[in-house]
């Protein structure tokens, strides 16, 4: 795993690279915000496919865990993907509620996800 630095209006943002899943468990959600907050990082940013598909089903309370985490170290996250493959109600209104938030965001694109960070 890599941790690609960017820069948005002095904000240090981490990308993560990796052909693997990074996060299988809230635990690894936990280290992986620990490592980017250790390394200066304001905000993380990580792909879908870095993530288990577990984290996507609300019942294994994994993504809650995580994102809540996040929440409470101020720590920003976008995770990009295409989420319209999930169609559980629940997960919509999760991505809905998160992306309102605007400190956890369900994005598509790079780019979408450091806009997001620059508001």
């Amino acid at each position: 795993m890599e941790l690609k630095a960017h820069q948005v209006n002095g904000i240090k943002v981490a990308e993560v690279i990796s052909d693997n899943h990074v996060i299988k468990s809230a635990q690894d959600g936990i280290d992986l915000l620990g490592n980017a907050y250790y390394q200066g990082f304001d905000k993380v940013i990580i792909y879908e496919k870095n993530i288990t598909p577990e984290f996507f089903d609300l019942k294994t309370k994994i993504a809650g865990d995580i994102l809540q985490k996040f929440s409470n170290y101020r720590m920003g996250l976008a995770i990009i993907g295409d989420f319209s493959q999930y169609e559980s109600k629940s997960m919509k209104d999760f991505i809905f509620e998160s992306n309102k938030t605007r400190h956890i965001n369900f994005v598509e694109t790079l780019k979408e996800a450091l806009e997001k960070f620059s508001k």
